[in-house]
């Protein structure tokens, strides 16, 4: 089994940057891809972006292209992501998901986190 716990979320501005971190834990998952999904009141989770195990590979949502930036550390087993430029449409709550392989589906993940909440104030 495989925990993943997201921080870093919280109130911005608009404008303004977040760094979300997502440690995991239990089963040695350092081969597995990684990836940052969101889902907004009354809507479905949605991709943002996803990196693969050497972090060598990464993948993101239109919506956040040159905005946020996901990296790893496979050593501490921690995935990121860098948010800037935050818009109020980012407004969500923010989940960590490991899987097998980049994909964008969230079918494609094992693991998910409880979430983090991001609010960007306009």
């Amino acid at each position: 089994q495989v925990r993943l716990v997201e921080s870093g979320g919280g109130t911005v501005q608009a404008g303004g940057s977040l760094r979300l971190s997502c440690v995991a834990s239990g089963r040695t998952f350092s081969r597995g891809a990684m990836g940052w999904f969101r889902q907004a009141p009354g809507k479905e989770r949605e991709f943002v972006a996803t990196i693969t195990w050497s972090g060598g590979t990464t993948f993101y949502a239109d919506s956040v292209k040159g905005r946020f930036t996901i990296s790893r550390d496979t050593a501490k087993d921690t995935a990121f992501l860098q948010m800037n430029s935050l818009k109020s449409e980012d407004t969500a709550v923010y989940y960590c998901a490991a899987g097998q392989m980049a994909y964008r589906a969230p079918q494609s993940y094992d693991y998910w986190g409880q979430g983090t909440q991001v609010t960007v104030s306009s």
